[in-house]
């Protein structure tokens, strides 16, 4: 039996870092819970207060497809590079200068939204079609594939 997964981050700003996900990823902010038209309206109702609101946040593929991902504040920074990472298919069925092209205007985007972009590496045909190697806003690797 398969199950499903959550990918969990761990982060300063957890808000901040679902706000770059849902962009670079096209997924959007959970809904809050049943009978409530807005986070602040369950947060309140759950007696959450306000300084601790920015604890937590999750992101969900708008067509169920996709994991969650849920971020939660830690206290430590990142110290480390990461063992796991994200690839962001964001140059599906295209080669050569199409797919570098598609991945570079992917990094753009993202770096104007915090991103920070670490290196490309090129095509090495047959097995290898070439990748970009990012940060999120808080240093965590993921690639642009």
């Amino acid at each position: 039996m398969a199950h499903d997964i959550q990918i969990t981050f761990d982060c300063a700003d957890p808000a901040a870092l679902a706000d770059f996900w849902a962009l670079a990823l096209g997924y959007r902010l959970q809904d809050p819970p049943a009978g409530f038209d807005s986070w602040d309206q369950a947060l309140d109702a759950l007696g959450v207060p306000p300084e601790r609101r920015n604890d937590r946040s999750a992101v969900v593929d708008p067509d169920g497809a996709g994991p969650r991902l849920f971020f939660q504040r830690v206290p430590e920074g990142k110290l480390a590079k990461n063992r796991v990472h994200l690839d962001v298919r964001a140059a599906p069925g295209l080669t050569g200068d199409a797919r570098m092209a598609a991945l570079e205007a992917a990094a753009e985007r993202l770096v104007a939204h915090g991103a920070t972009r670490v290196e490309r590496h090129e095509p090495a045909p047959p097995l290898a079609g070439g990748h970009v190697v990012m940060t999120d806003p808080e240093g965590n690797e993921f690639c642009l594939d």
